[in-house]
Parts: C-alpha cells; structure tokens; sequence
C-alpha cells in the first residue's frame, strides 16, 4: 500500500496513477475530496486499486486520522510519499509576507513531519518501508525572491537527511527526490496567487519543462529498486535547465 500526500492535483496526482499501475493499491490524501474521488474512480476505471482520504497535514487531528484510516485497509503500508507542499509569492526578505512564510514551513516541513511520524510505525512493521520525500532543486540553492520558498525546502531536506541517519539499521529507507523546473496546473499559479500571466512568465521559452508524468516515473523508479537500495537523493530537471539560475529560453 502507498499513501501519497497532496493527491489531488499535479505530481500527486500523477503518482498515484503512476504507482496503481505498478500494483499498489494507492491512498490518495488531500483536502480536496472531490477531486479525490474523481482521481479514484479513474484509478480503478483502469484496474488499480485505490482509497481517498481527505486530509490536512497542518492538521494534527487530520494526519491523525489518516494513519487511523490506512490501518483499516488490507495489506501492509510500504511506501509514503510525502508530496505535500508549495509556494507562495516572490517577495524580497525586507517586504517579504510573514504569514506567506509560516505557511510555506507548515506544509513543506511541518506537515512532512507529522505525516511521516503518523505512519512510520506501520512503515516499520512492514519490513520493507520506504519514505518518498518530494523536495525540489530549491533545497540546494537559493535564489533572490525566493527566500521564503528555499527556506522551507532546505529545512525539508535537512528532516529528510537527518531521518536517514536516526532510522539507520531499521527496515525503512528515506528517499528525497528534488525536481527543477515542473511546469503543473498549479504550482506557479498558486505561487502568484492565481495570477496567470506571471505564471506563465516561470516557463515562457522553454520548450520542454518537467512534466508531472516524469516526476511519477522517478518516484516509481525509486520505490521499486530492491529493497537494499536506498537512492538518497534524486535531482531532476529539464535539458533546458543546467542549473537553478540558467535555463534556455528559445524566443
């Protein structure tokens, strides 16, 4: 059994596809019920297995009862992945938004800690855990404007390494997997608070940007290695992005 944070939408969503299509039966937790239910019912359309649970996880009481629910499910839990996250705006530090700031800690940090402390015993007494963390490249570097966004991620990613070392020797592996460049239906447009056109503006020019589907296809990869092999960190991004502050755009 898999459960994927942030479900609904984007690489949540397609990892829930991605993972059904390699036999486990997903549980899709968000808190978007109706858009869960739909992707559920597309799960199963297509012969996979598949259970919503609306949750919140800056809701301890939320997270709480999605480790309650996940131990009413047949079968064993095997896989977490820890996709719940965002952004919100590109404001320097001196006008930056401190409640944009204490948001974008609660679910990209916060959150991944309550989820995975919910599950990790079940993870453990499978014999065979693995925790997916979905970082991003803003976990290596910062960038101006984004401090608020790269602060959160590089705190996400220090939780995920240290997790390593505290559960070494205990049947449970801890993966990150940090995308550049995902262009989704959401992400930016979130971001710049539902403005279109700024969202537009992160991927104008470049012609081929990440795609939900090959952050799935990475996550699938990762999770069905043998169980003796623990890809630590994974960073992927589009060919036309060398690196956090050089992408080609084409005019």
């Amino acid at each position: 059994m898999a459960v994927i944070t942030g479900a609904s939408s984007g690489i949540g969503a397609a990892t829930a596809r991605r993972l059904a299509t390699e036999g486990f039966h997903v549980v899709a937790a968000a808190r978007r019920a109706d858009r869960l239910a739909t992707l559920v019912e597309e799960i199963r359309a297509g012969g996979g297995q598949a259970t919503a649970v609306s949750a919140d996880v800056t809701s301890d009481a939320e997270v709480a009862a999605l480790a309650d629910a996940v131990t009413t499910l047949p079968g064993e839990v095997t896989l977490l992945v820890n996709n719940a996250g965002g952004a919100l705006g590109m404001d320097p530090v001196e006008s930056a938004s401190v409640e944009d700031w204490r948001w974008m800690y609660e679910v990209n940090v916060a959150g991944t800690l309550r989820v995975t402390q919910s599950l990790l015993p079940a993870l453990e007494a499978s014999g065979a855990g693995t925790v997916v963390v979905l970082g991003s490249t803003a976990a290596q570097i910062v960038y101006e404007g984004g401090a608020g966004y790269t602060a959160a991620k590089h705190a996400q990613a220090a939780l995920t390494e240290t997790l390593r070392l505290e559960l070494c020797g205990r049947p449970i592996r801890v993966i990150e997997i940090d995308p550049g460049m995902v262009r989704t239906d959401e992400f930016a447009l979130n971001r710049f608070g539902g403005d279109e056109q700024r969202a537009a503006a992160v991927y104008a020019g470049v012609a081929n940007p990440l795609v939900a589907e090959d952050i799935a296809d990475c996550v699938a990869w990762c999770a069905t290695r043998p169980h003796h092999v623990n890809v630590d960190r994974l960073v992927v991004r589009p060919l036309a992005q060398a690196a956090q502050h050089k992408v080609h755009r084409v005019q």
